[in-house]
């Protein structure tokens, strides 16, 4: 404890008093089901891991022995958990939820997706991707122990419904906050991104979101210009709670595989000086400043730069 400031305890502290009473965490039954929060862990493991043992679940959740044992003998007398013995191993107990149990469950999270609905409708629609993103940094960095997220926990997905909504208006938001552009940037993502919607070609373009606990944490676009030897590398955001995390050089490592996959020479991008993460990752790519011109965008006095990347190794 010597290396922990008695202020960030207190922080920690007090972030739990909030986060529990928000969330009713601290009634006897959970969102007034007729489990308690420990009994709606177990619920929820078995819900997702059939065929576990007590064992697995007690690991998991770091219950004590007794306790477990107490819950899951409730659980069986009641009708909720099947147990069988593994044909694999004979000393192994396997359990699994009922058909009943399965019900159960399914009201109790019903019950839970709406009471943090609830909580996320009664803030401010700018405060609700704020929560959110905390939210997913202290998950990740409870869970991870420290661990990068370019590790386990980071994945790279196709576009989905959705996400070209959601990245134009994250980059809106978050260059708004930190950089004070206007409404004219959303404006030029959503021209950028329709374009890509309505002209895709599956051959030459693609797109990449980079998810981390099942949160969005960025995204990058591959895609086609007037040259038809050259690629243009557009729209790189993460999100704050994921920087310095290998997010973004995970992204842009995508972006650049893929350009020479398809047998592009050269990939492309326009950028702001303003930005210096997103230049450092570039540079540190291969990309070489060709060109900078100052400019008047967004509200403000900008320098624009093109960034070039030779794809063939002749550089």
């Amino acid at each position: 404890m010597q290396d922990v400031s008695s202020d960030a305890v207190a922080t920690l502290r007090s972030f739990n008093r909030v986060y529990t009473r928000r969330l009713g965490l601290l009634n006897e039954r959970l969102d007034d089901s007729a489990f308690s929060l420990t009994e709606a862990r177990v619920l929820y493991e078995l819900a997702h891991h059939a065929g576990t043992t007590a064992a697995d679940i007690g690991r998991t959740l770091g219950l004590d022995r007794g306790q477990l044992s107490r819950i899951l003998k409730h659980f069986r007398q009641t009708g909720l958990v099947d147990q069988r013995t593994s044909e694999a191993h004979a000393k192994r107990q396997l359990l699994s939820l009922t058909e009943q149990g399965r019900a159960a469950f399914a009201l109790l999270d019903g019950a839970a997706r709406k009471s943090v609905g609830q909580l996320l409708d009664d803030l401010p629609a700018r405060d609700r991707p704020r929560l959110v993103a905390a939210a997913t940094a202290i998950t990740r960095i409870l869970e991870s122990d420290g661990d990068k997220a370019s590790g386990s926990t980071l994945r790279l997905r196709d576009l989905q419904v959705g996400d070209l909504g959601w990245v134009t208006h994250r980059q809106a938001v978050l260059y708004a906050e930190e950089y004070g552009w206007d409404v004219s940037y959303e404006a030029l993502v959503a021209e950028i991104l329709a374009g890509f919607a309505s002209s895709y070609d599956r051959q030459r373009e693609r797109a990449w979101i980079a998810e981390s606990g099942g949160a969005v944490v960025g995204s990058i676009f591959l895609m086609r210009s007037s040259e038809p030897d050259t690629a243009k590398l557009r729209l790189l955001y993460v999100e704050p709670s994921a920087r310095g995390l290998g997010v973004g050089r995970a992204l842009v490592g995508a972006c650049i595989e893929q350009a020479r996959a398809v047998g592009y020479r050269t990939l492309e991008l326009w950028t702001n000086s303003v930005l210096v993460s997103a230049r450092r990752i570039y540079e540190a790519a291969g990309f070489r400043l060709r060109e900078e011109a100052p400019h008047r965008s967004f509200g403000k006095d900008l320098v624009g730069q093109t960034w070039v990347l030779d794809l063939t190794g002749e550089a």
